[in-house]
């Protein structure tokens, strides 16, 4: 019961930050025209197809990065497994309602089908979303210093900025040091683990860390098929802003944008801080030349949205060809609940 009132409240908080959006934007400010514009003017159907390849192309080399680290532990594991599981992984992080989610789903179900390499799948999981996370910043702050975005004069933007350079350096010398050879003998581990309600993720990430300490070059791989991954899910909220009638920022604004919303992902709701987010970014910054109306980041995030739920109906052959299966997963991971990882990111 508590878990499902946890859930409850998640959601109602993503519903609360969206029509709190849907309802200033229709305020008499200069961008409410966006949703009538979006109804009343033509869309361009090649530039949104163009976005959706992208995003499907990101989100599948997601799974291909995930099957790499768990066969770079030594678990026999298909690719075409990987595929299937990561789907359900994927519907399970989009559905509000889920009780768990889908990070818990894949350890489970990797798991349940090794069950001699538990551990493993735990671990490749959690270095998984930690490189997705730690690569997500690098991107953003390199973006922010190659466009200047930091000099714009505006004190929420500067504020944005400083706390990316802090995370991303904060998060690099951690890296460091976890990959480095432990000289306190377990000391540290024990003094984490001892921190309410964080330690014992905490602990669980960089056990799973170490486990790749002789594996350099496949966390290099893994972070630069990271890169790969941003740079494409930029390109394709990029791509909506052109397909969507109205003026949007440039390219490389989105590639500033797209990964300090998306940083958002470590907040546990299901929706609601990426559109908050990218909808005050768009605001904050001008855009340039004549316009039907400035297209608002809330429009470019909510057509993102309907393409992930796009994107999760293509695994609809691997929901329905499996349930039984899932019936039995869902069981063991609602008994798990978070403990193995911790709150969804």
């Amino acid at each position: 019961m508590k878990k499902l009132l946890i859930t409850l409240l998640k959601v109602a908080i993503s519903v609360a930050i969206i029509a709190y959006l849907i309802w200033s934007s229709t305020r008499g400010n200069q961008n409410a025209n966006a949703f009538r514009n979006l109804v009343n003017f033509p869309k361009n159907w090649w530039m949104l197809a163009a976005a959706f390849a992208c995003c499907l192309g990101a989100t599948l080399i997601t799974f291909v990065r995930w099957w790499y680290l768990v066969r770079a532990l030594g678990v026999p594991f298909r690719l075409a497994d990987s595929i299937r599981i990561s789907f359900w992984g994927y519907l399970f992080n989009l559905a509000p309602l889920g009780i768990v989610g889908g990070d818990i789903i894949k350890t489970v179900i990797l798991g349940h089908e090794h069950p001699a390499y538990r551990a493993k799948a735990l671990a490749s999981v959690l270095v998984d979303r930690v490189i997705g996370l730690y690569i997500l910043f690098v991107v953003g702050t390199a973006a922010i210093l190659l466009t200047g975005f930091y000099r714009i004069d505006q004190t929420d933007i500067h504020w944005i900025c400083n706390l990316a350079f802090i995370v991303t350096a904060v998060s690099t010398v951690g890296l460091v040091v976890v990959m480095g050879p432990d000289l306190s003998n377990g000391r540290i581990l024990q003094i984490v683990g001892r921190i309410p309600r964080v330690g014992k993720p905490l602990v669980n990430v960089i056990e799973a860390v170490r486990l790749y300490n002789a594996k350099p070059v496949v966390l290099i791989v893994s972070c630069t098929v990271s890169v790969a991954v941003h740079c494409l899910f930029a390109t394709c909220c990029y791509l909506i802003a052109c397909g969507l009638p109205g003026n949007h920022h440039s390219l490389a604004m989105h590639f500033v944008m797209i990964p300090l919303s998306s940083a958002t992902s470590a907040i546990p709701l299901p929706m609601g801080p990426f559109e908050l987010v990218l909808d005050k970014l768009y605001q904050w910054v001008p855009i340039a030349g004549p316009a039907i109306a400035a297209l608002q980041g809330l429009v470019v995030a909510l057509a993102y949205r309907v393409m992930t739920l796009l994107l999760a109906a293509c695994g609809t052959p691997y929901y329905f060809g499996n349930r039984r299966e899932m019936a039995e997963v869902m069981h063991e991971a609602e008994e798990e609940g978070g403990e193995a990882i911790g709150e969804r990111q």
